[in-house]
């Protein structure tokens, strides 16, 4: 049986040396122009070259990519999804109408669907219908206030799936206590009678071998879910499960578009679903550092939903409940448990698994505690977490690299390239691109009369105000993606969501940077972190409420 566990305790020698590697590589990167401006500053000036040229190239695809994965999010959203997995249901007698009808090719992609309903009347022994179909949430709680949770399950309530088909697991911690327990028991009785079943699971606190991290809360409650569905006698390989968190809100067609493309896609074990996960539900609260960062991070999920073949999962997204039954569900030896289920999932299926993007998003909170201070720092604690990702390096290198490969050999190296080059790009990046070009004249007399070294912070300078450009486009795209302003707010607050936009080289460097060096310092010195800290789910409520009782 092949091993997809992470290491307890003691590492060997060649995993604590990859465990060392993204340290290696991005503190090596920043010492190394320090080394090449003093021993050569034309050397430092071409190191630094190379690396803005690559960075620029990539914004230029990042932009072309934001505004295609935008056009893709509004065409998704507008898509009847229920009637589409409603064709699915009288899959013969719906084609027979609309298979020789034109369709404009700009039309929705509705000629996808109409070959898609073509493929399933060629071959109906692959295709369950949408009647055979149950959905299982599992939504990981903590310590989390009734109204933060109740607002995910209503949104999840208020979705265009029929609820009788719906299966709600609230999976909350005992640690969080005697109010975190009589939180999940009103929950049930205000929305128990909503779905097929609710379900209750309280995942208890010091099971050895576990990390404290919703790994093993999901992971617990998954399991009772499986053990419920057996005594129903609900065959697992129809049932999808989709996680979320206390604060997620899932779009109202996320489950019929799901369903829609878990049946519509045949290898349906080997594959994961992701949503784009869009930090915009408090944007209009939260202070102007949180909004930059939250929007740059919903940038980049609308970014990844167009790059399939780099798509990993993140957050909240769904698979299949054989699949996890299978592979034991989610790991829970890592506070990372997102992300490490694509390369659980990769390994276990040898390399035969990808992640199917859904263009349409899973709304979620940007950072927000009761005090200004406090959010500060609980933005860096979830930056850091997500940093913590890192620590999938020795784990992805230690089965590559090794005769007992199950996974293809160049495919992974691929996907381990990727995985490295991501950590460490966002370790070096904004360190490189704000000080990098003043390096070689600060630390070496010589550099002045260097014309390279001399003229580098002015080509630097060029090079970003061409990157100007991309910075526009966010700052228009941002808008766009902005919920209503609520009435609290005066117009004025409109210019303030340009204006923050000058924060974003300080957040990239304070934040995104710092973290990431962070998390791989702990890992370069084996100071694992072995706890999910979670992140605070203050409302604007609360907020308001701190305030009062100062």
């Amino acid at each position: 049986m092949i091993d997809i566990e992470i290491p307890q305790g003691k590492r060997s020698l060649k995993y604590r040396l990859f465990e060392m590697l993204p340290a290696f590589m991005s503190y090596g990167a920043l010492i190394l122009l320090v080394v090449l401006s003093l021993i050569n500053p034309l050397w430092a000036a071409i190191y630094l070259m190379l690396f803005i040229i690559t960075f620029l190239v990539r914004a230029v695809g990042i932009a072309i990519h934001t505004i295609g994965g935008y056009k893709k999010l509004q065409v998704a959203k507008s898509i009847d999804w229920a009637k589409r997995l409603k064709d699915l249901e009288n899959v013969d007698a719906v084609y027979e109408k609309v298979k020789n009808k034109e369709v404009e090719t700009k039309k929705l992609g509705e000629s996808v669907h109409i070959d898609n309903l073509r493929l399933i009347v060629a071959d109906h022994e692959e295709y369950p219908r949408p009647s055979d179909i149950y959905n299982a949430v599992i939504i990981a709680a903590y310590n989390e206030s009734y109204d933060v949770i109740a607002q995910t399950v209503q949104s999840v309530i208020d979705t265009t799936y029929d609820k009788d088909r719906m299966i709600l697991a609230l999976a909350y911690e005992q640690r969080g206590g005697e109010a975190m327990e009589r939180t999940a028991k009103r929950l049930e009785k205000d929305f128990g009678d909503k779905f097929f079943k609710f379900m209750l699971v309280e995942h208890p606190k010091n099971i050895p071998g576990e990390v404290i991290g919703k790994g093993g809360n999901i992971t617990y409650a998954g399991k009772e879910v499986s053990y419920w569905l057996k005594k129903q006698k609900i065959d697992s390989k129809n049932v999808i499960v989709t996680t979320l968190d206390a604060d997620n809100r899932p779009h109202e067609t996320y489950f019929d578009y799901l369903t829609y493309e878990f049946i519509v896609n045949t290898d349906r074990k080997h594959l994961s679903y992701q949503p784009i996960s869009l930090f915009t539900s408090n944007i209009w609260d939260v202070p102007a550092p949180m909004r930059v960062i939250a929007t740059g991070n919903s940038f980049w999920n609308i970014i990844s939903s167009m790059r399939t073949h780099t798509l990993r999962n993140f957050a909240s997204h769904s698979q299949p409940m054989d699949a996890l039954e299978e592979m034991g569900f989610w790991s829970t030896r890592t506070i990372v448990e997102d992300g490490h289920q694509y390369w659980r999932s990769y390994f276990h299926f040898s390399g035969n698994y990808s992640v199917v993007p859904l263009h349409v998003p899973i709304y979620q909170d940007a950072v927000m505690s009761n005090t200004y201070k406090a959010t500060l720092k609980a933005q860096f604690i979830q930056l850091r977490r997500w940093a913590y990702g890192a620590s999938d390096i020795p784990y992805v290198a230690t089965r590559i690299f090794t005769k007992y490969r199950h996974a293809p050999l160049f495919p992974s190296l691929a996907r381990f390239a990727r995985l490295i080059d991501g950590h460490t790009t966002l370790a070096t990046g904004p360190l490189l691109i704000a000080f990098g070009g003043w390096v070689p004249l600060l630390i070496n007399s010589e550099a002045a009369r260097s014309v390279a070294a001399h003229q580098l912070p002015g080509t630097i300078s060029s090079i970003q105000q061409v990157a100007v450009i991309g910075l526009f486009i966010s700052i228009f795209m941002s808008l766009k993606l902005l919920p209503p302003r609520p009435a609290r707010y005066k117009k004025s607050r409109n210019v303030l969501m340009v204006l923050q936009w000058v924060l974003m080289p300080l957040t990239a460097i304070l934040y995104q940077a710092t973290s990431s060096l962070y998390s791989q310092g702990r890992l370069l010195l084996g100071l694992y972190l072995d706890k999910f800290d979670v992140t605070e789910k203050a409302t604007y409520k609360s907020k308001q409420e701190a305030k009062k009782s100062k």
